[in-house]
């Protein structure tokens, strides 16, 4: 039986991709928590493997060839949200995503994948709030009262999270 996740410390991570490859990781967010508080923000631009964005990408979140081609390569941008967020596991809204794209990241250059620990706000928010008409980020979290946050920014979506992970794994 899966022992059950309490959110007293955790790493929230959130990426934007450019493209359709779950590789292409373009911005990462990660807000750390410690003891229930929020103790660390981490933002980090990254040029995406493949190095180019589909139109549809750019809508979504705004970031484009010209705001990422000088960037660090996505093992640079990683090293100080590893270190920042090692032994902690990772909380995501709908995990499964962000599971994926570090997996195929750490594929595209060659790296041993750590097998990191997920828990997902989505899935935990669709069992605990059925209610909801529906089970986005945007909707749990205004639901809980976090509505200061910019949709499909790394970091506003990352701590969007973190507030969700605190109301929902206590």
């Amino acid at each position: 039986m899966k022992k059950r996740f309490i959110a007293e410390n955790f790493a929230a991570i959130d990426f934007e991709t450019a493209n359709l490859q779950r590789s292409s990781i373009c911005s990462i967010g990660v807000v750390i928590v410690r003891e229930r508080r929020i103790t660390e923000r981490i933002y980090r631009l990254v040029r995406p493997v493949p190095n180019y964005y589909s139109s549809w990408a750019t809508r979504v979140h705004g970031l484009s060839y010209q705001d990422t081609d000088l960037a660090p390569d996505f093992p640079r941008a990683w090293e100080d949200v590893h270190e920042a967020a090692r032994s902690l596991p990772f909380v995501a809204h709908n995990s499964a995503f962000e599971q994926e794209c570090l997996q195929e990241v750490y594929g595209r250059y060659g790296l041993e994948y750590p097998y990191y620990e997920f828990h997902c706000t989505f899935r935990t928010a669709t069992f605990r709030l059925p209610w909801l008409c529906n089970h986005r980020l945007h909707t749990v979290s205004a639901y809980l009262g976090h509505t200061s946050h910019a949709r499909h920014h790394a970091l506003h979506d990352a701590e969007a999270c973190a507030m969700i992970a605190l109301h929902l794994f206590a």
